[in-house]
């Protein structure tokens, strides 16, 4: 069994001992017997290196050096982003601690108003000075006309009147009426038959500013047209501008047109009026009508006249001589909207008639089915007629035609609900 052990062999990198000088050598004690798993146990402990401590092994690095080592690995975007945030929270931290934790308040945010547009008002409708209707701004820039127009039997129906604004109604002589017409926004191609002025008419037409378009006229008429620098538009100078019809005879056939005229008017300097109307309101039907019939007596039975008051259009529909007062241009009734009766004085001289046209005196006036009695007043040939209630108020009309009737005296007017 010896001789399976095999001899040590010395380890590498120390010199053999070899028997040479073995005498100036020391003999060294022969080792411990030992197996050859101690053997081969020995050589790999003397291969290690020294032993170092093993508490870390296997573990990665902590504390700073870990958070180091992730810092370097990141991109520099990602750098960037970790910075901002961290300089975001050091001035959101810093400002809470400086008005909150200090016991400030926080200055108040700023409230952002929303603009809010004004609803805009819709504008205001345009209207005529002369009827208080709504027009636009073209015909409320027209001058305005007056127009005397025929009433004798033989001069109806007429034509134009229905278009007319507002018309005045007074005796020319006789107890023949005639009827001075105004126009602004409307243009009838077709009026008449033109007649004769009169001094009372003129007074009607002075608040106007507009140009009076007749056929010759009283003597005293025609001297105060010219006297006093009236509009004059005469037949006989301004022929042009009138037209004979073959289906009457004259006196009673002569017709105008309204845009010639104006076209005259403008060529003359006249393309303006400066005016002021009657006082308008709004339309106020009444719930009980008082005046659904207006009987107006002027002269006789040829020229009093006669209204019926239709709910439907709160207006009056006009009779006269015992008929329906017809309009021949549009073959439609007249029906003002509004009817006043004047009460003032009349007297003739000679053959014409003499009016008391200014001063103070009683008015009917009819609208929206009803009456009110007041007064009138007129101070000059230029002032407009102003009327008022039984107070004194002011007394507004309905807008659209208003027709003007002089009379002498209240027994003239009657009327029923």
């Amino acid at each position: 069994m010896l001789d399976d052990i095999k001899p040590i062999r010395p380890r590498s990198g120390m010199p053999q001992q070899t028997n040479q000088n073995t005498e100036n050598i020391a003999v060294m004690p022969a080792p411990a017997f030992m197996t050859p798993e101690q053997v081969a146990a020995r050589d790999s402990r003397d291969e290690l290196p020294p032993p170092q401590s093993t508490a870390h092994r296997g573990k990665a690095p902590r504390g700073p050096k870990k958070w180091i080592a992730k810092w370097k690995r990141l991109s520099r975007n990602k750098k960037i982003v970790i910075i901002s945030a961290l300089v975001g929270l050091l001035i959101g931290g810093g400002l809470i601690w400086w008005f909150v934790l200090r016991g400030k308040p926080m200055p108040a945010m700023p409230v952002i108003k929303e603009e809010t547009k004004q609803a805009e008002e819709p504008p205001k409708p345009i209207v005529s000075r002369l009827t208080g209707v709504k027009v636009t701004t073209d015909q409320e820039k027209l001058p305005v006309t007056g127009i005397m127009i025929e009433n004798s039997p033989d001069a109806r129906p007429q034509a134009g009147v229905y278009e007319a604004g507002v018309v005045y109604e007074a005796i020319a002589e006789g107890g023949i009426t005639r009827f001075l017409t105004l126009f602004q926004e409307t243009v009838p191609g077709y009026i008449g038959p033109v007649r004769s002025v009169r001094p009372y008419y003129l007074d009607f037409l002075a608040p106007y500013d507009a140009p009076i378009v007749h056929a010759g006229g009283s003597g005293p008429a025609l001297a105060q047209v010219k006297s006093e620098g009236f509009k004059d538009i005469d037949h006989g100078a301004n022929a042009s501008l009138f037209q004979r019809v073959n289906n009457r005879f004259a006196p009673h056939n002569l017709y105008t047109n309204r845009q010639a005229i104006i076209n005259l008017q403008n060529s003359k300097g006249w393309g303006t009026s400066t005016f002021t109307g009657f006082v308008r309101k709004a339309d106020q039907p009444s719930a009980t009508p008082n005046a659904k019939t207006v009987d107006v007596t002027i002269s006789g039975a040829l020229y009093n006249s006669h209204y019926d008051y239709d709910a439907a259009s709160n207006s009056y529909l006009r009779s006269e001589g015992g008929r329906p007062h017809m309009d021949e241009k549009t073959a439609k009734q007249l029906n003002p909207k509004v009817v006043v009766a004047i009460v003032t004085t009349h007297r003739y001289d000679g053959i014409y008639s003499v009016y008391g046209v200014t001063g103070k005196g009683d008015a009917y006036v009819f609208q929206d089915g009803s009456v009110t009695k007041g007064t009138w007043e007129k101070a000059n040939r230029k002032s407009q007629y102003k009327f008022s209630d039984a107070s004194g108020a002011s007394l507004g009309l309905n807008a659209g035609q208003t027709w003007v009737t002089m009379v002498t005296g209240s027994d003239a007017i009657k009327h029923a609900p």
